[in-house]
């Protein structure tokens, strides 16, 4: 019988890998997230709350090909294949050994989070196709510096930040490892050339004010706590499996010859490891934010593994026998033994059985996005998050789908005393709330203040004028029959928040598109703190929301 050829072997493996993936695909229940970019596919932009577009624009195009879940995931099985040819094509090996076929394979698989991103949509998977192709084509500008390479470097950068802002880190460990590149005009043609694509995107940033900058710089910061910084590198080892990272540690170490090209390498994984470690100081970490290192790490492994029969060994002996562990990781996921509070299975009949209770009526709820998401995937219902000072915003604040649910019947979850009523119980979790046909929400009033001093004393009593701008096509009342509102001031003091009632005198409604003005009078509570933050917020049943700037305070303490 004809011995296979390594090119044979390697697209049987390319072929093995997709089979695999598409059936992980659809017999995997979404994820919470996945649920989320499938809204987003459904209501294209040039960008979003939390990510740039590119993940909407692989559910979305799956989705004309197939629905539910295979349609969310079947541009990332396709996509990962790509990756791993980029990949391979970046090592500079050829295909003339079948064992290095397999060890190519095998690092690929053992690496647990980019196993995972081979059928589990996120804004990584388009990161990972692009930084593959980014690296692909830096390799081939440092072989020849030409327009070209420089167009190809342009399209890989573009497309990175497209795919998450993850990708502006990556490009500065690149320069900073070889600061040259700041002296070539054709690195900065590539770049210029790359924000040009990039406009839409930036027009977009500027017409909502900056939503992704506000919310990954400030409004994930939570401040140090040691778990955050204890935690990360047990993460880590989960991420890219230990023994894998050991084999990466043994080529960083050891190799004393060092590249210009594999020079960005060891700065892209050191770079990134230290760099989100660094992050910690200031909030929780999430493990695959550092995935990206994946590709130099494969990279690297890889070609040395060729040179060096000791690592070559150590993979065998390690590696191999650890990819029986992510195997029987992948089969638990689409079973339903894994504990229902990891969120991998049970959640399809919670949400349908929502949806038998709202039937065609818009169901409103509070909280995460990951509830108005799952119901809208399971359901296809209409849906609304509303969200509050006490919960992170969200793409459904750019959406505002509530605006188109007034003056009808909407069933609204949540606990509010005296009204709700439970609505059902299901696989451990407790849905209550109640129908009404006269919806209102404090979060279209915006409201413009000026403190009159930066410094407040605890029992004093400060007057500000403020001005009330109602945004929505619907009056706002502050006397509303089910959702009255009130205007208060907001302490905010780290996750603390102490609420003061204001004193203003105001009509009973603000006129659609209008705005009016009072003045509002507001005494300032003992806080056990020199310096936090303010708003002035309508607080309702839903609770206060983000309806001002939040200004920072000193606080004098007698």
């Amino acid at each position: 019988m004809k011995r296979i050829t390594p090119v044979q072997l390697f697209i049987l493996f390319l072929s093995g890998w997709f089979l695999l993936n598409l059936f992980q695909a659809v017999f995997t229940e979404i994820t919470n997230d996945e649920a989320y970019y499938a809204f987003w596919g459904k209501a294209l932009d040039w960008g979003y709350f939390d990510h740039p577009p590119m993940v909407a624009l692989f559910t979305y195009l799956g989705s004309l090909l197939f629905p539910r879940n295979l349609g969310v995931r079947f541009i990332t099985v396709v996509t990962q294949l790509a990756t791993l040819v980029l990949i391979w094509k970046t090592t500079g090996l050829r295909l003339n050994s079948n064992r290095s076929v397999v060890r190519f394979f095998a690092l690929a698989a053992s690496i647990v989070m980019f196993s995972a991103y081979g059928f589990i949509t996120t804004p990584d998977v388009p990161l990972l196709l692009f930084a593959a192709f980014f690296l692909y084509a830096y390799r081939l500008f440092l072989k020849q510096d030409n327009l070209l390479n420089s167009l190809l470097l342009t399209v890989a950068m573009a497309g990175m930040v497209y795919s998450k802002y993850h990708a502006g880190l990556l490009i500065v460990m690149v320069v900073l490892s070889n600061l040259k590149l700041l002296l070539n005009y054709r690195f900065w043609l590539a770049g210029f050339l790359a924000i040009v694509l990039l406009i839409p995107h930036i027009c977009w940033q500027i017409q909502h004010d900056f939503p992704a900058i506000q919310y990954h710089l400030f409004d994930r910061s939570t401040g140090f706590q040691w778990k955050y910084f204890l935690d990360y590198l047990p993460n880590q080892l989960a991420v890219f499996n230990p023994f894998t990272l050991i084999a990466v540690c043994w080529v960083l170490f050891s190799k004393r010859k060092i590249e210009l090209f594999d020079r960005a390498l060891y700065f892209i994984i050191i770079g990134f490891f230290l760099f989100f470690w660094g992050m910690t100081f200031r909030g929780h970490v999430e493990p695959h934010w550092t995935i990206v290192a994946a590709l130099p790490m494969m990279i690297l492994v890889m070609r040395e593994s060729e040179l060096n029969p000791k690592l070559e060994r150590y993979i065998r002996r390690f590696v191999y026998p650890s990819l029986i562990l992510v195997l029987m990781a992948r089969v638990l996921l689409v079973t339903d033994l894994l504990p229902q509070r990891l969120k991998f299975h049970g959640k399809e009949l919670k949400y349908t059985t929502l949806h038998a209770i709202a039937g065609d009526v818009p169901v409103i709820i509070r909280g995460s996005f990951e509830h108005p998401s799952l119901y809208h995937y399971f359901t296809g219902g209409k849906t609304q998050l509303i969200s509050s000072l006490y919960t992170r915003r969200t793409q459904f604040d750019i959406w505002k789908f509530d605006t188109d649910f007034y003056h009808q019947p909407v069933l609204i979850t949540g606990d509010y005393e005296g009204r709700s009523k439970l609505l059902c119980y299901v696989n451990g979790s407790t849905f209550r709330g109640f129908f009404t046909d006269s919806l209102q929400v404090t979060n279209h009033i915006r409201i413009s203040y000026e403190l009159p001093e930066k410094v407040v004393i605890p029992g004093d009593t400060i007057v500000m004028p403020v001005v009330l701008h109602n945004t929505s096509a619907q009056d706002y009342h502050f006397n509303h029959s089910v959702f009255p509102g009130e205007l208060i001031g907001v302490f905010i003091n780290k996750e603390k928040m102490i609420e003061v009632p204001a004193i203003y005198q105001i009509n009973d409604s603000i006129p659609a598109g209008k705005e009016v003005s009072t003045e509002v009078k507001l005494a300032i509570p003992v806080l056990q703190v020199d310096a936090c933050n303010f708003t002035l917020s309508l607080k309702s049943w839903f609770g206060p929301t983000l309806n001002a700037p939040v200004v920072p305070v000193k606080i004098h303490q007698p």
